[in-house]
């Protein structure tokens, strides 16, 4: 079974194409088998703001009290993930959507309490239980949202959450889909890239401003255990020609070209 992780921030999930969904159905019948995990930032900001509750950030983590985390799960599982489930249904997909929490799927531990609230890390995944819905023909659409050995929820950042389930499973790849089509170096495509040299960009100016997030979601998802990540686009085909597109990051060090 060839998996493949891949995560949808919020702010791509209303931006994806007919050509990703097409490029998507012509990995499957390859053998590839998705499993999406998504954000929902800017859903989770909008409504944030309407509670008149103020986001908080230490270290690049949203601090989650209890009324944020009632707010971040309201949106996720009621928005952003139905938004995201209907997409790939209307493009002939059999997705199901499921909180994290749902069935122990994402299971996780308190980061820091005092200064995060209730945000967490993963540190188990019900690998049986996606398994499962795989082989019985559903494409799992998961929320960051993780619960504790104590039935606590947690809010995970969902860049790391995808990278744990990549990892869990022994997905072949995990996919980070952006709006842009990879890693651009004079107006091209780069193809591969170090870690080391994805950094050396950043340093350069190469890689500027959105992208820089986006270099080190992938990055993290190697740091998590992940050989390679690769960022793709959502507004073009993300496989043609039996190849992933997009900038495939990986550990070890090369030389540029």
């Amino acid at each position: 079974m060839k998996i493949i992780v891949i995560k949808c921030g919020g702010s791509i999930v209303d931006k994806l194409s007919p050509t990703f969904f097409d490029s998507l159905h012509l990995m499957m019948k390859t053998g590839y088998v998705p499993i999406f995990v998504h954000g929902g930032g800017p859903d989770i900001n909008k409504m944030l703001e309407l509670y008149e509750i103020e986001p908080i950030f230490h270290h690049g983590l949203r601090k989650t009290t209890k009324e944020t985390l009632r707010v971040v799960e309201m949106v996720l599982t009621g928005e952003t993930n139905r938004k995201l489930t209907a997409k790939l249904q209307e493009h002939g997909f059999n997705p199901l959507g499921l909180s994290g929490s749902d069935g122990g799927c994402l299971q996780g531990v308190f980061i820091d309490k005092e200064k995060l609230g209730y945000v967490g890390e993963i540190n188990a995944v019900n690998k049986q239980l996606m398994i499962n819905l795989i082989e019985k023909n559903y494409l799992p659409v998961l929320t960051p949202i993780a619960i504790t050995e104590k039935g606590t929820k947690l809010n995970v950042n969902a860049d790391y959450a995808a990278a744990a389930v990549a990892v869990a499973l022994k997905a072949e790849q995990c996919l980070f889909v952006t709006d842009v089509k990879g890693i651009l170096m004079n107006g091209e495509v780069i193809k591969s890239i170090s870690v080391a040299e994805t950094y050396k960009l950043i340093e350069n100016g190469t890689i500027t401003r959105g992208m820089i997030p986006k270099v080190e979601s992938a990055i993290s998802a190697i740091h998590k255990g992940m050989q390679s990540a690769r960022i793709v686009s959502g507004k073009t085909a993300i496989f043609e020609n039996d190849l992933f597109l997009g900038t495939k990051i990986f550990e070890k060090e090369r030389v540029l070209k």
